[in-house]
């Protein structure tokens, strides 16, 4: 993600200086380089791609060569989906440096670009993505099941699976919990054990608007409960968007989600009213959890409110 970040700057900075054409390869080939040894360590032996459950797991390599990989269902088996771009070739032509050798490299080290740059030959584009679009459906399979990180308010931190099922390593385990943790590891602190984040529910949320506008409505995928031929890719991240803004409206009783059971900020006339932004939120109701002004990212709900809801 942070070498196609850099790519899309340094191009947009080539509009007025050329030099900037040879740094957005170089983040290119940075971003190839990555993907393809995340998919193909080790010959795949040590891939942090797992085929038989359609996700990412970190994998622990020991020194005889043994490995084995954590199977667990959480956002760092979502955070692949984060690195995603569309390269046009019409909108590369004026960059004659960088179009030439980002296609000689496309084409000449296809043991490398195969695992994580795409061409769709009808749209004349390249979807720079971890994932194939085979893969893509495996994970949105996981990621929009409410048994798993799907809740009503948006992307649960690790999958509701764990709920009954824990990863047990050794003497520790890993349990879904969509409050604060029973486990006393880093103090009881659950940030990544189930609740829900602004800023990693928002960036899979770009992501699937910029995978949607590159495959458009050739990809649809159904969330449960559609009837119809499913929905875009934008059209998922549009729904996901607006779970999070439900966070914070009221519902058919008047009563915010964000605020749970507390009374006084459910009823009260002078508080009813005054928004908090919490830390992160409840996997399963919302209810709002951490320090209780966090602007610095649960305000992102007003990017969401901009983007979605007008």
């Amino acid at each position: 993600m942070f070498c196609l970040n850099l790519m899309r700057i340094a191009l947009e900075l080539a509009k007025d200086n050329k030099a900037y054409e040879s740094l957005a390869l170089k983040f290119f080939e940075h971003y190839i380089y990555i993907g393809a040894a995340m998919k193909n360590m080790g010959g795949r032996k040590y891939s942090l791609w797992d085929e038989s459950d359609g996700f990412f797991y970190d994998v622990l390599r020991f020194p005889d060569g043994n490995f084995q990989k954590f199977r667990v269902r959480s956002l760092v088996g979502i955070i692949p989906l984060y690195a995603a771009e569309t390269l046009k070739l019409e909108d590369i032509e004026s960059f004659e440096e960088f179009r030439d050798n980002f296609l000689w490299f496309v084409k000449n080290r296809r043991q490398l670009t195969k695992s994580c740059c795409h061409y769709l030959e009808q749209k004349r584009q390249y979807e720079l993505t971890i994932v194939d679009e085979r893969q893509l459906r495996r994970m949105l399979e996981r990621l929009l099941s409410p048994q798993e990180f799907l809740s009503d308010y948006g992307i649960r931190s690790m999958s509701k699976y764990h709920e009954q099922h824990p990863f047990i390593f050794g003497h520790s385990e890993v349990r879904y919990d969509p409050a604060e943790s029973d486990n006393k590891i880093k103090g009881g602190n659950s940030n990544w054990r189930g609740p829900i984040w602004f800023p990693t529910t928002f960036l899979i949320i770009e992501s699937l608007r910029t995978l949607g506008a590159g495959y458009g409505d050739d990809f649809k995928f159904s969330l449960p409960g559609d009837s119809d031929g499913g929905r875009t890719l934008w059209e998922i991240g549009g729904e996901i968007a607006n779970r999070m803004i439900r966070i914070f409206t009221r519902d058919e009783h008047g009563r915010r989600p964000l605020y749970g059971g507390t009374q006084k900020f459910q009823d009260d006339p002078y508080w009813r009213d005054l928004i908090l932004f919490y830390e992160f939120y409840h996997g399963d109701n919302g209810a709002g959890l951490g320090a209780s002004h966090q602007t610095g990212w649960s305000a992102l709900v007003a990017a969401l409110i901009e983007d979605w809801r007008r």
